[in-house]
């Protein structure tokens, strides 16, 4: 071998030795802030997954937006302004409803009272009942037919205030159906249908067989019966679904 052989290898292995000597700690260095970065990243995914926790049940949708209760501002039965705001962190169902109502309501109002009980120990568990004929059921009235039911949970608010805009939360905000009719028993018409909401304002519900959100739930037929057209009761869903947004 020729010393400029040699002279070649060595010089090659004092660059390599150099390099070693200067840039390999700074790359052992970075790696492990690397991986610390990203183990840390795995922890903040993993912390927020479960805080996260969502169940199962749909979001209503509207051009691809999951649609969130709408703006309101009313008077309870003990004449206080209650918003949607007073709402948010808490589970709620929407009813459509009113005092004199001499067929489904008192129907749907057995049956919130039944949930109610089942969900006493809950704070974050509320009902927001909307009267459609306002010109009757002042706070005053409201609150008689709350005591007629005994309804006990601080969360549950009738709600009184102008027509209009009651009847366009009912038929625009929720579609759910609400309407004069001077042919029908009672002089009203609505919905005997229920809306759950959740912590943060949106419309949520189970999907049906065919993997769409179930929407509303019927809130006539209670647990212990079933109507002659062959149709399920829903208070049991419904209160299943109550638990699991509860949970969230």
């Amino acid at each position: 071998m020729s010393k400029t052989t040699n002279y070649s290898y060595g010089g090659i292995a004092f660059i390599l030795l150099v390099f070693g000597i200067i840039f390999i700690p700074k790359i052992i260095d970075r790696v492990s802030k690397d991986d610390i970065t990203r183990d840390e990243s795995r922890s903040q995914e993993l912390s927020t997954s479960t805080r996260t926790n969502k169940s199962d049940l749909a979001y209503l949708e509207i051009n691809n937006q999951p649609k969130k209760v709408p703006a309101f501002s009313f008077v309870n039965q003990d004449g206080k302004t209650i918003t949607n705001a007073d709402y948010l962190g808490k589970v709620y169902i929407v009813e459509f409803f009113f005092t004199t109502c001499p067929t489904i309501c008192p129907r749907m109002s057995r049956n919130l009272v039944d949930i109610q009980d089942e969900f006493k120990d809950f704070n974050d568990f509320g009902v927001a009942s909307f009267t459609i004929n306002p010109e009757m059921d002042t706070p005053e009235v409201l609150k008689a037919y709350a005591e007629k039911y005994k309804v006990s949970n601080p969360n549950w608010h009738f709600m009184t205030g102008k027509e209009k805009t009651i009847y366009d939360l009912a038929n625009n905000g929720f579609t759910i159906y609400a309407g004069k009719n001077a042919e029908v028993e009672g002089g009203f018409e609505h919905s005997g249908n229920f809306a759950l909401i959740d912590k943060e304002g949106f419309i949520r519900s189970r999907k049906d067989a065919f993997g769409n959100p179930m929407i509303y739930y019927r809130g006539v037929v209670s647990e212990e019966e079933q109507e002659d057209d062959g149709e399920k009761e829903q208070i049991s869903i419904l209160k299943e679904d109550i638990a699991k947004l509860l949970n969230e």
